[in-house]
């Protein structure tokens, strides 16, 4: 019971306590860049997730062999042979999706979020508890990109789901008002960082109401990563280090 208890702790913490965007604010780059329509959120989110649960089972089945000192890139090896095989079967299947995505598909190599739970979490712990956590980071990116999309493509665009012609021949669905009226700002880069920092907000009181610090970008002690931060742990040492040799 406590091994299953411990394993859905790891899953669902990737869902608000440390979701990947809206708490750690990693991957904004993507996020704000693929969210304007649901459709190709939804799949740089699943491409994500499938590489993250991929890498994380391989990187911690060899956490034992890769040395410490080449370790960052024997997980980007990985992570990049990862991405490669979903590449090339999005751009087999969906290739309307694969065009959508562009060049933020290959780009999944270099994404802080799949190198950070290498570093912080495949890189220590079993493959049951890595895998787990990776299926729990993906969703919580996937939620958070599909939450960005579905804002700003129904408002800027007046459409939902307009992008589904890359799986069939629909074309998704029209807002007689919005798509009228739609208010185009949300589809542009402004739009996509008032909605960003819209649903931080919204993550951060969850989060408060439950106990948990806000997601904020100086000092250590309010990071929701703080208990797994190398970085952390390297100053904790230095300052030992600066203390000992006064």
């Amino acid at each position: 019971m406590a091994e299953k208890k411990t394993l859905r702790q790891e899953f669902t913490k990737g869902l608000i306590k440390e979701n990947p965007v809206l708490r750690l604010v990693l991957g904004t780059c993507p996020t704000l860049a693929v969210t304007t329509s649901v459709v190709s959120a939804v799949g740089m989110g699943a491409s994500a997730t499938a590489v993250l649960v991929c890498s994380n089972i391989v990187i911690s089945l060899l956490r034992k062999v890769i040395p410490s000192k080449v370790r960052i890139p024997a997980y980007i090896v990985v992570i990049a042979s990862f991405v490669t095989i979903v590449q090339m079967i999005v751009k087999a299947f969906l290739p309307s999706l694969n065009d959508q995505l562009g060049v933020y598909l290959p780009l999944i190599v270099v994404n802080c979020i799949i190198l950070g739970r290498a570093e912080a979490f495949a890189g220590k712990n079993k493959v049951a508890a890595s895998a787990v956590d990776g299926l729990g980071m993906g969703i919580g990116f996937t939620a958070a990109l599909f939450c960005m999309g579905l804002i700003r493509e129904t408002l800027g665009s007046g459409t939902f789901l307009s992008g589904i012609a890359s799986i069939n021949s629909g074309s998704g669905f029209a807002i007689p008002f919005l798509s009228q009226n739609p208010m185009l700002i949300f589809v542009l880069a402004p739009g996509g960082f008032f909605v960003f920092g819209l649903l931080m907000a919204c993550a951060n009181k969850l989060a408060e109401g439950k106990g948990l610090p806000k997601a904020e970008l100086h000092g250590c002690e309010n990071c929701p990563m703080a208990n797994h931060c190398s970085i952390k742990d390297k100053e904790n040492c230095e300052s030992n280090e600066e203390e000992a040799a006064k």
